[in-house]
């Protein structure tokens, strides 16, 4: 077994390279092919979610390898090698077996323990089925690794260490609040019809929303998930489901509390402006920007809470009219324990501004020109200062700005009246809407740093066990198969030469009957059998251990196989296996 896996993810690669580097249908297919067509790589399998692009191969050159399936990546999602490189990791044999089986458990999710990956991973090996890329080894390897994530979520519970990405982006947007609790009574667009659409819109049907609206580029996908929605009204939820075209997204936003989008699509599907001309139909304000600040401060918070606080209690937005001053007073105003005269008003500044400074700081009431607020310091304490600075400055050029400046309050935002949730990759709503007012957006970039800090369930470490067991049983098989060709061959061989020995007994005593010469053939092959039964199994049994690879060899050279008769068995295993696949396909 040469396994190998190059890829990258959320935990290697930030997102504006993941999104560059998606893959559509098409691409993922032509990728296959391409890989399997290249020298090293015998078979292979693409895995590509929306925080994963990782391609599997069988190789049977390690480093040739990892350069082929690199330039392939590079190559066919449009990112240069040299950015793409830095993001990329590789895995190979029991550690690439390792991190599949950790990716179908869930703990290489963005949200540990979610069961979207199985199908995900499920897709995968049809895909790979459909394209023939994948032989006896990647249909093993993802057929175990769908069994070892079913087994970890039946057997722990991973499902309590986290929950789907549509759950946990809900959860950010309600702000803390019972999802449920928030989503009740609220409007719903969902745009897209594919799976993460499909389990959004169930998702928000049952924590309670009135109403949810489909749009979908192909109509006839839209209607049947409404009509699936609407069929589930009497299975716990009470939701009323429609269908829209894509044209109608604008006018749906404007009459929409909650929107999801998850679309295939390789451009935006909502822009800032759309977002900012909905709100402002929704509410009759225009919608203005905001300076980002912590994500989710205010959200969940009534209009009324969210109202913009006293001017009193903000920074003055001026100080007085002083003419010949050569410093923005304007800009540093509003740090804490501001003075005209003091550090934070010369910081940066010019030998040439220096002095003017200090010249205009000795003509005039100093009290007079401190803003409001300002603590005024002693003038000739604070000349001296000025002073000592000027001929520091004539060494650095300038004098060094603050290294602790104060922080600048900001007017709190309003309440958002819109929460958009972006689980595309690419993105499909413009990031800019983060700076909107009355908007709240969460996007796979977001939710990734909300993940990062969540708390790990105890039922993770028993997942891990899990993997390790499966990992270790999994590669002993491998190990073992490996030599089953070699088996086959010996005693095909030896079959053979029974046969050609009775085939010489009968031209030499033709007089045996047919009874006789029965007894005489089953005899020689028990023999032949027991003589081989314990190097067998025994050399089965070696072979499964880490290091037993070199036993098949061993086997070939003390028996003098034909190498060529263990490949045509081992071909014939391979098409036999490929012919199950399809059909199971």
């Amino acid at each position: 077994m040469s396994l190998l896996v190059v890829g990258l993810s959320h935990r290697s690669a930030p997102v504006s390279v993941l999104e560059r580097a998606t893959l559509n249908a098409d691409a993922q297919v032509k990728l296959l092919q391409d890989t399997v067509a290249a020298e090293p790589a015998a078979e292979a399998t693409l895995l590509a979610t929306c925080n994963r692009i990782e391609l599997y191969a069988d190789v049977d050159k390690f480093h040739a390898g990892v350069a082929e399936l690199s330039t392939l990546l590079a190559q066919h999602s449009g990112v240069g090698l040299d950015e793409l490189t830095p993001h990329l990791y590789v895995h190979y044999e029991d550690r690439a077996v390792h991190h599949l089986f950790s990716v179908a458990c869930g703990l290489d999710s963005m949200v540990v323990g979610e069961g979207q990956i199985l199908g995900q991973i499920k897709d995968t090996l049809a895909t790979a089925q459909e394209q023939h890329t994948a032989g006896r080894l990647l249909n093993d390897l993802f057929q175990k690794s769908l069994r070892v994530g079913k087994r970890a979520h039946s057997e722990t519970g991973i499902d309590r260490a986290g929950q789907s990405l549509v759950t946990f982006g809900l959860q950010q947007l309600s702000g803390g609040a019972a999802v449920d609790v928030w989503a009740k009574g609220k409007k719903a667009l969902v745009i897209g019809a594919g799976s993460m659409s499909s389990l959004a819109a169930a998702t928000l049907a049952r924590a309670g929303v009135s109403e949810i609206v489909i749009a979908n580029r192909t109509p006839d996908r839209a209607e049947r998930l409404a009509q699936i929605l609407n069929e589930n009204e009497g299975g716990g939820t009470d939701v009323l489901a429609r269908a829209v075209p894509m044209e109608s997204v604008p006018v749906e936003l404007t009459r929409a509390d909650i929107a999801v989008s998850c679309t295939g699509a390789t451009g935006l599907v909502l822009t800032a402006e759309s977002v900012a001309a909905a709100v402002e139909g929704r509410t009759g304000e225009p919608v203005g920007t905001a300076k980002p600040a912590a994500r989710g401060a205010d959200f969940g918070r009534t209009a009324s809470s969210a109202a913009v606080a006293d001017p009193a209690q903000l920074a003055p937005t001026s100080v007085g009219t002083d003419d010949d001053c050569p410093l923005d007073l304007s800009a540093v105003q509003g740090t804490a324990g501001f003075s005209v005269l003091g550090e934070a008003a010369v910081a940066g500044m010019g030998a040439a501004e220096l002095e003017q400074h200090a010249a205009w700081v000795d003509k005039g009431d100093v009290a007079a020109r401190a803003p409001r607020g300002a603590a005024v310091l002693d003038p000739e304490a604070d000349a001296d200062a000025i002073a000592a600075l000027v001929l520091a400055v004539a060494t650095v050029g300038r004098v060094p700005e603050r290294r602790r400046p104060e922080p600048v309050a900001e007017a709190p935002r309003p309440a958002p009246v819109l929460a958009l949730l972006d689980l595309a990759m690419p993105r499909d709503i413009d990031a800019a809407v983060h700076r909107l007012l009355g908007v709240r957006l969460v996007d796979i970039e977001s939710l990734a740093e909300a993940s990062a800090d969540a708390p790990m369930a105890a039922d993770v470490d028993q997942v891990r066990r899990i993997v390790s067991d499966e990992v270790a049983a999994f590669s002993a098989a491998q190990r073992a198969a490996h030599i089953t060709p070699t088996v086959v061959a010996l005693r095909t061989m030896a079959a053979d030469l029974v046969a050609s020995e009775i085939a010489r007994l009968d031209g030499r005593l033709p007089d045996l009957d047919d009874k006789q010469r029965g007894e005489i053939t089953q005899t020689v092959r028990r023999v032949v059998d027991k003589l081989l039964h314990a190097p067998t199994v025994r050399v089965k049994q070696l072979a499964a251990e880490p290091g037993g690879a070199g036993y098949a060899d061993a086997l070939r050279t003390l028996f003098d196989l034909d190498p060529e008769t263990v490949a045509s068995v081992s071909r014939a295993e391979n098409n036999n296996e490929n012919a199950k696949n399809r059909g199971r396909a």
